[in-house]
């Protein structure tokens, strides 16, 4: 099932959505760009609804954070700005939709499911893998660690999940940094080659003992070699 972070200080606009989306997806709630930020880093989601204003700063800012850390990640703004300047600005930030406050139930969940199906597309048209160590479902973002006779579900981020898949692609390939850069962060988003082995480690350290089908190419980047 999808999982929908909803950022946003009001418990009223919370119920709201969870009333509208809970049969469609997973809501989740953060009250601060801060609790946000954290929710992301460690689970799977798959769209985020974002105040512009929260106790702790800016959605925008916010917004184009992730656009940096998750480029995969929808990000829809929740907003009683309705100027449009303002709406100009969640674009440009790489908002994919602007909702001004307060909205109808319904056509929040028509523009979220419109999202969705598109995500749901995109994913059953891609491959699934399976190999002695790790099993990668794409159509349904799923990934399993295989240890003797155990199957073990591990969470990955979107960003994570991306990296692996395209991993995936590209079996023995030595794969370089900037390579990665450009088609897992795109070359439109500003991210240092660096910020490629800090997100590789992590999703080593989450994927173990699977972890040694990722190996370091020294200077270069990365190969990926599961066993058959």
């Amino acid at each position: 099932m999808h999982q929908i972070l909803l950022i946003e200080d009001s418990k009223e606009v919370f119920n709201q959505v969870n009333a509208g989306l809970s049969g469609i997806a997973q809501i989740h709630w953060a009250a601060s760009l801060a609790e946000g930020r954290d929710f992301v880093a460690e689970n799977p989601v798959s769209l985020v609804l974002l105040d512009v204003e929260l106790p702790d700063g800016s959605g925008v800012d916010l917004c184009n954070e992730f656009q940096s850390e998750y480029p995969a990640m929808p990000v829809f703004f929740l907003s009683a700005h309705a100027e449009l300047p303002e709406k100009v600005m969640g674009f440009a930030a790489g908002a994919e939709d602007y909702i001004t406050k307060p909205f109808q139930t319904m056509e929040l969940k028509a523009r979220v499911e419109a999202k969705l199906r598109k995500i749901d597309s995109i994913n059953s048209s891609r491959s699934d893998f399976s190999w002695q160590e790790l099993e990668v479902l794409r159509s349904r973002q799923e990934v399993f660690v295989k240890e003797a006779k155990e199957r073990k579900s591990i969470p990955l981020t979107a960003l994570e999940f991306k990296i692996l898949s395209y991993f995936c692609d590209r079996p023995g390939e030595v794969i370089h940094r900037d390579e990665i850069l450009n088609e897992v962060w795109g070359t439109d988003v500003h991210v240092y080659p660096r910020s490629v082995d800090t997100h590789v480690s992590k999703l080593r350290r989450k994927i173990k003992p699977a972890d040694s089908t990722i190996k370091s190419v020294h200077g270069v980047g990365y190969k990926f070699e599961p066993t058959p």
